[in-house]
């Protein structure tokens, strides 16, 4: 089983996250107990995101079980978070363990805020691009972008996409492509 954590806080955008985690969580509908898609937060306390919706995180910074994926999703809240000292020191602690880190839209900042993304290929949101690249990132437009253990996807919608590329990594072409037609969405997993 591949335990995935996806980092939430206050301000997140709701699609970032909850896109990657419906992809993530619904193969165990088709091959049961492969992932464990679990919501990450600094703390246990309920976190509101940007449009209002309310989120009870499965484990803390503190209690998170060791994670095979670390995923961070953007939002507003992204630019007091990512300068946060205990989301500092989370990702210090976790990246390592990590086979990929991965992010969508502006989740990007988190890895470049912890200097891991120095040197690298990385996408964020389109209108943040030059703001990312002056983190020392070579920024591409693409809607996923995968440089050795680092993958980053696009702006909010494209949380999916990362989701697909990362069932296709880890299970196959075969059964990323059954839980996009399962879920009704038109996609090629080759192509990503």
């Amino acid at each position: 089983m591949v335990t995935i954590g996806i980092v939430i806080f206050s301000n997140v955008e709701e699609l970032d996250f909850v896109a990657p985690f419906e992809v993530l969580s619904y193969i165990n509908k088709i091959a049961p107990n492969s992932t464990k898609v679990m919501l990450i937060a600094p703390s246990l306390e309920p976190v509101q995101a940007f449009n209002g919706l309310k989120i009870l995180p499965d484990a803390s910074f503190e209690s998170a079980p060791v994670l095979d994926i670390l995923l961070f999703p953007g939002g507003k809240g992204r630019i007091e978070w990512m300068k946060e000292p205990s989301m500092r020191a989370f990702i210090e602690a976790r990246h390592n363990e990590a086979t990929y880190l991965t992010s969508v839209c502006t989740g990007a900042f988190f890895l470049a805020e912890a200097g891991l993304l120095l040197g690298k290929e990385a996408t964020t949101y389109h209108s943040t691009f030059d703001e990312l690249a002056a983190y020392g990132v070579n920024v591409v437009s693409s809607k996923v972008v995968h440089d050795g253990k680092i993958i980053t996807a696009a702006g909010v919608s494209s949380g999916l996409e990362l989701g697909f590329y990362l069932l296709r990594e880890l299970f196959g072409v075969k059964l990323a492509q059954e839980v996009a037609e399962k879920i009704e969405y038109e996609i090629d997993v080759n192509k990503l």
